[in-house]
Protein backbone atom coordinates (compact mmCIF):
# COMPACT_ATOMS: atom_id res chain seq x y z
CA UNK A 1 0.00 0.00 0.00
CA UNK A 2 1.36 3.31 -1.08
CA UNK A 3 1.19 6.54 0.77
CA UNK A 4 -0.92 8.10 -1.97
CA UNK A 5 -3.80 5.73 -1.42
CA UNK A 6 -6.48 7.15 0.75
CA UNK A 7 -7.58 5.19 3.86
CA UNK A 8 -11.31 5.12 4.44
CA UNK A 9 -12.50 4.78 8.03
CA UNK A 10 -15.93 3.22 8.65
CA UNK A 11 -17.55 4.26 11.87
CA UNK A 12 -19.41 1.41 13.57
CA UNK A 13 -22.98 2.26 14.27
CA UNK A 14 -24.28 1.96 17.76
CA UNK A 15 -26.76 -0.89 18.29
CA UNK A 16 -29.57 -0.27 20.71
CA UNK A 17 -31.04 -3.41 22.34
CA UNK A 18 -34.57 -3.35 23.53
CA UNK A 19 -35.78 -5.73 26.21
CA UNK A 20 -33.89 -7.94 28.70
CA UNK A 21 -30.45 -9.24 27.94
CA UNK A 22 -31.36 -12.38 29.84
CA UNK A 23 -34.13 -13.18 27.36
CA UNK A 24 -31.83 -12.54 24.42
CA UNK A 25 -29.18 -14.83 25.91
CA UNK A 26 -31.75 -17.55 26.52
CA UNK A 27 -32.93 -17.31 22.83
CA UNK A 28 -29.32 -17.44 21.61
CA UNK A 29 -28.50 -20.51 23.60
CA UNK A 30 -31.71 -22.18 22.48
CA UNK A 31 -30.92 -21.61 18.82
CA UNK A 32 -27.40 -22.83 19.41
CA UNK A 33 -28.74 -26.06 20.84
CA UNK A 34 -30.90 -26.60 17.76
CA UNK A 35 -27.98 -26.11 15.41
CA UNK A 36 -25.95 -28.77 17.26
CA UNK A 37 -28.48 -31.38 16.16
CA UNK A 38 -30.29 -32.03 19.42
CA UNK A 39 -33.71 -33.47 18.94
CA UNK A 40 -35.15 -31.49 21.79
CA UNK A 41 -34.20 -28.08 23.00
CA UNK A 42 -32.36 -27.82 26.26
CA UNK A 43 -32.97 -24.98 28.60
CA UNK A 44 -29.81 -23.80 30.24
CA UNK A 45 -30.46 -21.56 33.14
CA UNK A 46 -27.00 -20.31 33.89
CA UNK A 47 -26.86 -19.16 37.49
CA UNK A 48 -30.63 -19.11 37.88
CA UNK A 49 -31.98 -21.63 40.44
CA UNK A 50 -34.98 -23.47 39.10
CA UNK A 51 -37.16 -25.48 41.60
CA UNK A 52 -40.09 -27.78 41.03
CA UNK A 53 -41.36 -27.43 44.61
CA UNK A 54 -44.69 -25.72 45.01
CA UNK A 55 -46.18 -24.26 48.15
CA UNK A 56 -49.69 -25.54 48.63
CA UNK A 57 -51.41 -22.49 49.93
CA UNK A 58 -54.69 -24.27 50.54
CA UNK A 59 -53.10 -26.92 52.85
CA UNK A 60 -51.35 -24.24 54.87
CA UNK A 61 -54.56 -22.32 55.23
CA UNK A 62 -56.42 -25.52 56.30
CA UNK A 63 -53.79 -26.30 58.99
CA UNK A 64 -54.06 -22.78 60.33
CA UNK A 65 -57.81 -23.12 60.39
CA UNK A 66 -57.55 -26.46 62.23
CA UNK A 67 -55.23 -25.01 64.88
CA UNK A 68 -57.54 -22.05 65.26
CA UNK A 69 -60.54 -24.32 65.69
CA UNK A 70 -58.69 -26.42 68.28
CA UNK A 71 -57.80 -23.30 70.20
CA UNK A 72 -61.43 -22.19 70.13
CA UNK A 73 -62.50 -25.62 71.40
CA UNK A 74 -59.92 -25.52 74.20
CA UNK A 75 -61.08 -22.06 75.29
CA UNK A 76 -64.65 -23.27 75.19
CA UNK A 77 -63.69 -26.29 77.30
CA UNK A 78 -61.72 -24.07 79.67
CA UNK A 79 -64.83 -22.01 80.36
CA UNK A 80 -66.58 -25.15 81.61
CA UNK A 81 -63.68 -26.38 83.80
CA UNK A 82 -64.59 -26.17 87.47
CA UNK A 83 -61.76 -24.64 89.51
CA UNK A 84 -61.89 -24.11 93.24
CA UNK A 85 -62.01 -20.53 94.49
CA UNK A 86 -59.85 -21.48 97.46
CA UNK A 87 -56.34 -20.23 96.69
CA UNK A 88 -54.74 -22.94 98.87
CA UNK A 89 -56.59 -25.64 96.95
CA UNK A 90 -55.46 -24.07 93.66
CA UNK A 91 -51.83 -24.12 94.81
CA UNK A 92 -52.20 -27.74 95.93
CA UNK A 93 -53.54 -28.76 92.50
CA UNK A 94 -50.75 -26.89 90.73
CA UNK A 95 -48.21 -28.72 92.87
CA UNK A 96 -49.79 -32.07 91.93
CA UNK A 97 -49.44 -31.15 88.25
CA UNK A 98 -45.76 -30.35 88.76
CA UNK A 99 -46.24 -26.63 88.07
CA UNK A 100 -44.96 -23.65 90.11
CA UNK A 101 -47.58 -22.59 92.61
CA UNK A 102 -46.88 -18.89 92.14
CA UNK A 103 -45.38 -16.80 89.35
CA UNK A 104 -43.89 -13.31 89.69
CA UNK A 105 -46.64 -10.72 90.03
CA UNK A 106 -49.37 -13.37 89.87
CA UNK A 107 -52.48 -12.96 91.96
CA UNK A 108 -55.15 -15.49 93.00
CA UNK A 109 -57.32 -14.72 89.95
CA UNK A 110 -54.45 -15.18 87.50
CA UNK A 111 -53.46 -18.37 89.33
CA UNK A 112 -56.99 -19.76 88.91
CA UNK A 113 -56.91 -18.92 85.21
CA UNK A 114 -53.55 -20.62 84.80
CA UNK A 115 -54.85 -23.75 86.51
CA UNK A 116 -57.96 -23.64 84.31
CA UNK A 117 -55.77 -23.44 81.18
CA UNK A 118 -53.65 -26.41 82.35
CA UNK A 119 -56.70 -28.54 83.13
CA UNK A 120 -58.22 -27.75 79.74
CA UNK A 121 -55.08 -29.20 78.11
CA UNK A 122 -54.44 -32.30 80.24
CA UNK A 123 -57.97 -33.06 81.45
CA UNK A 124 -59.91 -32.42 84.63
CA UNK A 125 -59.47 -35.95 85.98
CA UNK A 126 -55.66 -35.70 86.12
CA UNK A 127 -55.73 -34.06 89.55
CA UNK A 128 -57.93 -36.89 90.86
CA UNK A 129 -55.76 -39.58 89.26
CA UNK A 130 -52.51 -38.32 90.80
CA UNK A 131 -53.29 -39.43 94.39
CA UNK A 132 -54.52 -42.81 93.13
CA UNK A 133 -51.28 -43.37 91.18
CA UNK A 134 -49.22 -42.40 94.22
CA UNK A 135 -51.18 -44.82 96.38
CA UNK A 136 -50.62 -47.60 93.83
CA UNK A 137 -46.87 -46.90 93.77
CA UNK A 138 -46.69 -46.97 97.56
CA UNK A 139 -48.63 -50.24 97.61
CA UNK A 140 -46.27 -51.78 95.03
CA UNK A 141 -43.24 -50.78 97.11
CA UNK A 142 -44.92 -52.21 100.20
CA UNK A 143 -45.71 -55.47 98.39
CA UNK A 144 -42.08 -55.83 97.32
CA UNK A 145 -40.93 -55.57 100.94
CA UNK A 146 -43.56 -58.04 102.15
CA UNK A 147 -42.65 -61.70 102.61
CA UNK A 148 -44.86 -64.00 100.59
CA UNK A 149 -46.72 -66.81 102.32
CA UNK A 150 -48.39 -69.86 100.89
CA UNK A 151 -51.84 -70.75 102.10
CA UNK A 152 -51.44 -73.89 104.18
CA UNK A 153 -53.78 -76.79 104.75
CA UNK A 154 -55.96 -77.05 107.89
CA UNK A 155 -53.37 -79.38 109.42
CA UNK A 156 -50.92 -76.45 109.55
CA UNK A 157 -52.84 -74.91 112.45
CA UNK A 158 -52.58 -78.16 114.41
CA UNK A 159 -48.86 -78.31 113.63
CA UNK A 160 -48.29 -74.75 114.85
CA UNK A 161 -50.19 -75.41 118.09
CA UNK A 162 -48.19 -78.59 118.67
CA UNK A 163 -44.85 -76.83 118.11
CA UNK A 164 -45.89 -73.95 120.40
CA UNK A 165 -46.71 -76.33 123.26
CA UNK A 166 -43.60 -78.43 122.61
CA UNK A 167 -41.22 -75.45 122.51
CA UNK A 168 -42.70 -73.78 125.59
CA UNK A 169 -41.70 -76.60 127.92
CA UNK A 170 -38.24 -76.99 126.38
CA UNK A 171 -37.56 -73.26 126.60
CA UNK A 172 -38.25 -73.35 130.36
CA UNK A 173 -35.76 -76.20 130.75
CA UNK A 174 -33.14 -74.40 128.64
CA UNK A 175 -33.47 -71.12 130.56
CA UNK A 176 -33.20 -72.92 133.88
CA UNK A 177 -30.03 -74.59 132.67
CA UNK A 178 -28.57 -71.24 131.59
CA UNK A 179 -29.32 -69.79 135.03
CA UNK A 180 -27.47 -72.66 136.65
CA UNK A 181 -24.46 -72.16 134.38
CA UNK A 182 -24.41 -68.45 135.21
CA UNK A 183 -23.99 -69.30 138.90
CA UNK A 184 -20.96 -71.57 138.34
CA UNK A 185 -17.82 -70.25 140.11
CA UNK A 186 -15.14 -68.71 137.95
CA UNK A 187 -12.57 -71.26 139.08
CA UNK A 188 -14.71 -74.06 137.69
CA UNK A 189 -15.08 -72.24 134.38
CA UNK A 190 -11.31 -71.78 134.20
CA UNK A 191 -10.78 -75.50 134.76
CA UNK A 192 -13.24 -76.26 131.99
CA UNK A 193 -11.38 -73.98 129.60
CA UNK A 194 -8.13 -75.74 130.43
CA UNK A 195 -9.71 -79.10 129.70
CA UNK A 196 -11.10 -77.73 126.44
CA UNK A 197 -7.67 -76.47 125.42
CA UNK A 198 -6.15 -79.86 126.25
CA UNK A 199 -8.89 -81.61 124.25
CA UNK A 200 -8.50 -79.51 121.11
CA UNK A 201 -4.70 -79.43 121.04
CA UNK A 202 -4.49 -83.23 121.23
CA UNK A 203 -6.94 -83.94 118.40
CA UNK A 204 -5.65 -86.18 115.61
CA UNK A 205 -6.92 -88.76 113.13
CA UNK A 206 -8.43 -91.68 115.00
CA UNK A 207 -9.83 -93.63 112.05
CA UNK A 208 -9.96 -93.19 108.28
CA UNK A 209 -12.29 -95.22 106.06
CA UNK A 210 -12.95 -95.35 102.32
CA UNK A 211 -16.68 -94.85 102.24
CA UNK A 212 -17.54 -95.24 98.56
CA UNK A 213 -16.29 -95.11 94.99
CA UNK A 214 -17.57 -91.55 94.64
CA UNK A 215 -17.15 -88.45 96.87
CA UNK A 216 -18.73 -88.58 100.34
CA UNK A 217 -21.11 -85.62 100.43
CA UNK A 218 -22.34 -85.71 104.05
CA UNK A 219 -21.90 -87.40 107.43
CA UNK A 220 -23.91 -87.39 110.65
CA UNK A 221 -23.62 -89.08 114.05
CA UNK A 222 -26.54 -90.94 115.61
CA UNK A 223 -28.10 -89.47 118.79
CA UNK A 224 -26.42 -92.15 120.93
CA UNK A 225 -23.02 -91.65 119.19
CA UNK A 226 -22.84 -95.36 118.30
CA UNK A 227 -23.24 -94.97 114.55
CA UNK A 228 -22.34 -92.59 111.77
CA UNK A 229 -24.25 -92.28 108.50
CA UNK A 230 -22.68 -91.17 105.23
CA UNK A 231 -24.15 -90.21 101.85
CA UNK A 232 -22.35 -90.46 98.53
CA UNK A 233 -22.56 -89.18 94.98
CA UNK A 234 -22.96 -92.80 93.88
CA UNK A 235 -26.53 -92.77 95.24
CA UNK A 236 -25.74 -95.03 98.21
CA UNK A 237 -26.17 -94.20 101.90
CA UNK A 238 -24.27 -96.27 104.44
CA UNK A 239 -24.36 -96.82 108.18
CA UNK A 240 -21.07 -97.34 110.02
CA UNK A 241 -20.25 -98.29 113.59
CA UNK A 242 -18.27 -95.99 115.88
CA UNK A 243 -15.36 -96.02 116.58
CA UNK A 244 -14.14 -98.99 114.46
CA UNK A 245 -15.86 -97.63 111.29
CA UNK A 246 -17.13 -101.03 110.12
CA UNK A 247 -20.04 -101.17 107.67
CA UNK A 248 -23.36 -102.00 109.35
CA UNK A 249 -25.98 -101.35 106.69
CA UNK A 250 -26.34 -100.01 103.13
CA UNK A 251 -29.38 -98.05 102.01
CA UNK A 252 -30.21 -98.29 98.29
CA UNK A 253 -32.86 -96.22 96.59
CA UNK A 254 -31.38 -93.06 95.11
CA UNK A 255 -30.36 -92.96 91.47
CA UNK A 256 -28.19 -89.83 91.56
CA UNK A 257 -26.04 -87.71 93.88
CA UNK A 258 -27.23 -87.87 97.48
CA UNK A 259 -26.87 -84.45 99.09
CA UNK A 260 -27.33 -85.28 102.79
CA UNK A 261 -28.46 -87.85 105.33
CA UNK A 262 -29.63 -87.07 108.87
CA UNK A 263 -30.70 -89.03 111.95
CA UNK A 264 -34.03 -88.62 113.66
CA UNK A 265 -33.51 -87.19 117.21
CA UNK A 266 -35.40 -90.26 118.50
CA UNK A 267 -33.68 -92.79 116.25
CA UNK A 268 -33.62 -96.29 117.69
CA UNK A 269 -36.73 -95.84 119.84
CA UNK A 270 -40.14 -97.36 119.30
CA UNK A 271 -42.01 -94.04 119.18
CA UNK A 272 -40.28 -92.64 116.09
CA UNK A 273 -41.66 -92.97 112.57
CA UNK A 274 -38.29 -93.38 110.83
CA UNK A 275 -34.64 -93.36 111.84
CA UNK A 276 -33.00 -91.49 108.98
CA UNK A 277 -33.85 -89.24 106.05
CA UNK A 278 -31.84 -88.60 102.88
CA UNK A 279 -32.31 -86.24 99.94
CA UNK A 280 -30.85 -86.13 96.44
CA UNK A 281 -30.27 -83.79 93.53
CA UNK A 282 -33.26 -85.18 91.57
CA UNK A 283 -35.69 -83.95 94.24
CA UNK A 284 -36.24 -87.32 95.92
CA UNK A 285 -36.52 -87.51 99.73
CA UNK A 286 -36.48 -90.98 101.32
CA UNK A 287 -37.11 -92.20 104.86
CA UNK A 288 -35.10 -95.13 106.25
CA UNK A 289 -35.24 -97.46 109.22
CA UNK A 290 -32.27 -99.13 110.90
CA UNK A 291 -34.37 -102.06 112.12
CA UNK A 292 -35.47 -103.03 108.65
CA UNK A 293 -33.44 -105.80 107.08
CA UNK A 294 -34.38 -104.52 103.64
CA UNK A 295 -32.27 -101.94 101.87
CA UNK A 296 -35.28 -100.12 100.42
CA UNK A 297 -36.69 -96.92 101.97
CA UNK A 298 -39.66 -96.98 104.32
CA UNK A 299 -41.39 -94.09 102.51
CA UNK A 300 -40.82 -91.37 99.90
CA UNK A 301 -41.77 -87.70 100.20
CA UNK A 302 -42.85 -86.49 96.76
CA UNK A 303 -43.37 -82.93 95.60
CA UNK A 304 -39.89 -81.47 95.11
CA UNK A 305 -39.03 -82.84 91.65
CA UNK A 306 -37.47 -81.76 89.38
CA UNK A 307 -35.75 -79.35 91.78
CA UNK A 308 -32.77 -80.40 93.85
CA UNK A 309 -33.19 -80.94 97.59
CA UNK A 310 -29.90 -79.91 99.18
CA UNK A 311 -30.61 -80.51 102.88
CA UNK A 312 -33.18 -82.24 105.09
CA UNK A 313 -33.33 -81.80 108.86
CA UNK A 314 -35.58 -83.09 111.64
CA UNK A 315 -37.50 -80.92 114.07
CA UNK A 316 -36.36 -81.64 117.67
CA UNK A 317 -39.68 -83.41 118.29
CA UNK A 318 -38.95 -85.89 115.49
CA UNK A 319 -42.49 -85.48 114.16
CA UNK A 320 -41.70 -82.80 111.56
CA UNK A 321 -39.14 -82.68 108.78
CA UNK A 322 -37.76 -79.64 106.99
CA UNK A 323 -36.39 -79.75 103.44
CA UNK A 324 -34.43 -77.14 101.47
CA UNK A 325 -35.39 -77.00 97.81
CA UNK A 326 -33.84 -75.32 94.79
CA UNK A 327 -37.21 -73.78 93.81
CA UNK A 328 -36.29 -70.92 96.22
CA UNK A 329 -38.41 -72.35 99.05
CA UNK A 330 -38.23 -74.63 102.05
CA UNK A 331 -40.93 -77.02 103.20
CA UNK A 332 -42.19 -78.54 106.41
CA UNK A 333 -43.59 -82.07 106.47
CA UNK A 334 -45.72 -83.74 109.13
CA UNK A 335 -44.44 -87.32 109.20
CA UNK A 336 -47.36 -88.58 111.31
CA UNK A 337 -49.87 -87.31 108.76
CA UNK A 338 -47.57 -88.00 105.83
CA UNK A 339 -48.24 -84.64 104.16
CA UNK A 340 -46.67 -81.27 103.48
CA UNK A 341 -48.04 -78.70 105.91
CA UNK A 342 -45.96 -75.66 104.90
CA UNK A 343 -44.42 -74.45 101.65
CA UNK A 344 -42.50 -71.31 102.59
CA UNK A 345 -41.02 -68.84 100.12
CA UNK A 346 -38.87 -65.85 100.97
CA UNK A 347 -35.46 -66.35 99.36
CA UNK A 348 -34.80 -65.04 95.86
CA UNK A 349 -32.42 -67.92 95.08
CA UNK A 350 -32.29 -71.61 96.07
CA UNK A 351 -32.42 -72.43 99.79
CA UNK A 352 -29.36 -74.52 100.59
CA UNK A 353 -29.25 -75.18 104.35
CA UNK A 354 -31.41 -75.02 107.46
CA UNK A 355 -31.20 -75.59 111.21
CA UNK A 356 -33.86 -75.94 113.91
CA UNK A 357 -33.40 -74.27 117.28
CA UNK A 358 -33.08 -76.68 120.21
CA UNK A 359 -36.49 -75.60 121.56
CA UNK A 360 -38.18 -76.23 118.23
CA UNK A 361 -39.84 -72.81 118.08
CA UNK A 362 -37.81 -71.24 115.28
CA UNK A 363 -35.81 -72.38 112.25
CA UNK A 364 -33.01 -70.65 110.34
CA UNK A 365 -32.46 -70.99 106.59
CA UNK A 366 -29.54 -69.95 104.39
CA UNK A 367 -29.68 -69.49 100.64
CA UNK A 368 -27.54 -69.00 97.58
CA UNK A 369 -28.71 -65.37 97.60
CA UNK A 370 -26.17 -64.75 100.42
CA UNK A 371 -28.96 -64.00 102.90
CA UNK A 372 -30.25 -65.89 105.90
CA UNK A 373 -33.68 -65.81 107.48
CA UNK A 374 -35.06 -66.89 110.85
CA UNK A 375 -38.68 -68.09 110.84
CA UNK A 376 -41.06 -68.44 113.77
CA UNK A 377 -42.72 -71.84 113.33
CA UNK A 378 -45.56 -70.88 115.69
CA UNK A 379 -46.70 -67.91 113.60
CA UNK A 380 -45.02 -68.36 110.21
CA UNK A 381 -43.37 -64.93 110.29
CA UNK A 382 -39.81 -64.08 109.35
CA UNK A 383 -38.46 -62.60 112.58
CA UNK A 384 -34.86 -61.93 111.50
CA UNK A 385 -33.10 -61.12 108.24
CA UNK A 386 -29.37 -61.95 108.17
CA UNK A 387 -27.52 -59.69 105.74
CA UNK A 388 -23.73 -59.51 105.64
CA UNK A 389 -22.27 -62.37 103.63
CA UNK A 390 -20.92 -61.49 100.21
CA UNK A 391 -21.64 -64.87 98.62
CA UNK A 392 -23.84 -67.95 99.04
CA UNK A 393 -24.48 -69.47 102.48
CA UNK A 394 -23.67 -73.19 102.52
CA UNK A 395 -23.99 -74.09 106.21
CA UNK A 396 -25.89 -72.91 109.27
CA UNK A 397 -26.24 -74.18 112.83
CA UNK A 398 -27.92 -73.04 116.05
CA UNK A 399 -26.00 -72.77 119.30
CA UNK A 400 -27.18 -74.91 122.26
CA UNK A 401 -27.96 -71.68 124.14
CA UNK A 402 -30.85 -71.12 121.73
CA UNK A 403 -30.22 -67.48 120.83
CA UNK A 404 -27.00 -67.59 118.80
CA UNK A 405 -26.21 -69.20 115.46
CA UNK A 406 -23.34 -69.51 113.01
CA UNK A 407 -23.33 -69.36 109.21
CA UNK A 408 -20.63 -70.47 106.78
CA UNK A 409 -20.38 -68.92 103.34
CA UNK A 410 -18.68 -69.05 99.98
CA UNK A 411 -16.92 -65.80 100.93
CA UNK A 412 -14.61 -67.93 103.17
CA UNK A 413 -15.99 -66.45 106.40
CA UNK A 414 -18.06 -67.66 109.32
CA UNK A 415 -20.45 -65.21 110.97
CA UNK A 416 -21.92 -65.37 114.46
CA UNK A 417 -25.46 -63.97 114.87
CA UNK A 418 -27.60 -63.09 117.88
CA UNK A 419 -31.35 -63.57 117.53
CA UNK A 420 -32.09 -61.33 120.51
CA UNK A 421 -30.17 -58.37 119.02
CA UNK A 422 -31.03 -59.34 115.44
CA UNK A 423 -27.50 -58.51 114.35
CA UNK A 424 -24.10 -60.03 113.58
CA UNK A 425 -21.84 -60.34 116.62
CA UNK A 426 -18.59 -61.37 114.97
CA UNK A 427 -17.11 -62.31 111.59
CA UNK A 428 -14.46 -65.04 111.58
CA UNK A 429 -12.07 -65.05 108.57
CA UNK A 430 -12.15 -68.81 108.76
CA UNK A 431 -10.62 -70.40 105.65
CA UNK A 432 -8.86 -69.88 102.34
CA UNK A 433 -11.83 -71.32 100.46
CA UNK A 434 -15.58 -71.64 100.94
CA UNK A 435 -16.91 -72.92 104.28
CA UNK A 436 -18.73 -76.15 103.41
CA UNK A 437 -19.92 -77.11 106.89
CA UNK A 438 -19.96 -76.06 110.53
CA UNK A 439 -21.23 -77.47 113.82
CA UNK A 440 -21.53 -76.26 117.40
CA UNK A 441 -20.16 -78.50 120.09
CA UNK A 442 -23.14 -79.98 122.05
CA UNK A 443 -22.29 -77.83 125.07
CA UNK A 444 -21.50 -74.79 122.93
CA UNK A 445 -17.84 -74.43 123.97
CA UNK A 446 -16.45 -74.32 120.42
CA UNK A 447 -17.34 -74.43 116.72
CA UNK A 448 -15.94 -76.78 114.10
CA UNK A 449 -15.75 -75.59 110.49
CA UNK A 450 -14.80 -77.47 107.31
CA UNK A 451 -13.71 -76.01 104.02
CA UNK A 452 -12.74 -76.70 100.43
CA UNK A 453 -9.16 -75.80 101.43
CA UNK A 454 -8.87 -79.41 102.78
CA UNK A 455 -8.77 -78.35 106.44
CA UNK A 456 -10.95 -78.44 109.55
CA UNK A 457 -10.64 -75.68 112.12
CA UNK A 458 -11.84 -75.36 115.70
CA UNK A 459 -12.82 -71.96 117.09
CA UNK A 460 -13.35 -71.05 120.74
CA UNK A 461 -16.75 -69.67 121.69
CA UNK A 462 -16.98 -66.03 122.84
CA UNK A 463 -13.35 -65.20 121.97
CA UNK A 464 -13.57 -66.79 118.47
CA UNK A 465 -9.87 -67.60 118.46
CA UNK A 466 -8.63 -70.56 116.46
CA UNK A 467 -7.75 -73.47 118.73
CA UNK A 468 -6.67 -76.14 116.26
CA UNK A 469 -6.32 -76.89 112.54
CA UNK A 470 -6.89 -80.49 111.43
CA UNK A 471 -5.25 -81.55 108.17
CA UNK A 472 -5.36 -85.00 106.65
CA UNK A 473 -7.77 -85.10 103.72
CA UNK A 474 -6.35 -85.13 100.20
CA UNK A 475 -9.20 -83.14 98.70
CA UNK A 476 -11.91 -80.65 99.64
CA UNK A 477 -13.96 -81.43 102.76
CA UNK A 478 -17.71 -81.49 102.10
CA UNK A 479 -19.14 -81.97 105.60
CA UNK A 480 -18.32 -82.12 109.31
CA UNK A 481 -20.09 -83.22 112.50
CA UNK A 482 -19.47 -83.64 116.24
CA UNK A 483 -20.74 -86.64 118.16
CA UNK A 484 -23.37 -85.89 120.85
CA UNK A 485 -20.98 -87.14 123.55
CA UNK A 486 -18.27 -84.77 122.19
CA UNK A 487 -15.74 -87.60 121.87
CA UNK A 488 -15.33 -87.59 118.11
CA UNK A 489 -15.35 -85.24 115.15
CA UNK A 490 -16.28 -86.71 111.76
CA UNK A 491 -15.48 -85.29 108.34
CA UNK A 492 -16.46 -86.39 104.84
CA UNK A 493 -14.43 -85.50 101.80
CA UNK A 494 -14.26 -85.41 98.03
CA UNK A 495 -11.39 -87.92 98.29
CA UNK A 496 -14.05 -90.66 98.93
CA UNK A 497 -13.10 -91.08 102.59
CA UNK A 498 -14.53 -90.09 105.94
CA UNK A 499 -12.37 -89.66 109.02
CA UNK A 500 -12.87 -89.71 112.77
CA UNK A 501 -10.85 -87.27 114.83
CA UNK A 502 -10.30 -87.80 118.56
CA UNK A 503 -7.85 -86.75 121.29
CA UNK A 504 -4.72 -88.86 121.48
CA UNK A 505 -5.33 -89.63 125.14
CA UNK A 506 -8.87 -91.00 124.55
CA UNK A 507 -9.33 -94.70 125.16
Amino acid sequence: MSDDEEITYVKKQKTIHYGSLEDQERIRLSSLAFTEGDAEPKLVGGNINVSNEYFDLEDAISKDKQALLEEFERKKKARHVQVSTDDDEVKKNLRKLGQPICLYGEGPAERRNRLRELLSRVGEDVVAKKPEEEREKRQQIKDQDTTWYHEGPPSLLDARLYMAEYSLLRSHIRLEKLREEASIPESTLTARLQDLHKYTTSLSIYCSQIGDTRPISYCRFSPDSRFIATSSWSGLCKLWSVPDCSLVQTFRGHNCNVCSITFNPHAGTAENICDLVSCASDGSVKLWSMDSKKEEPVADLEGHAPFRVSRADFHPSGRFLGTCCFDNSWRLWDLEQGEEVLHQEGHCKPVYCMSFQCDGSIVATGGLDAFGRVWDLRTGRCIMFMEGHLKSIYSIDFSPNGYQMATGSEDNTCRIWDVRKRSCLYTIPAHMSLVSGLRYQPEGHFIVTSSYDNTIKIWANKTWQMLKTLSGHDNKIMGVDISPDSKYIASSSYDRTFKLWAPEYSS
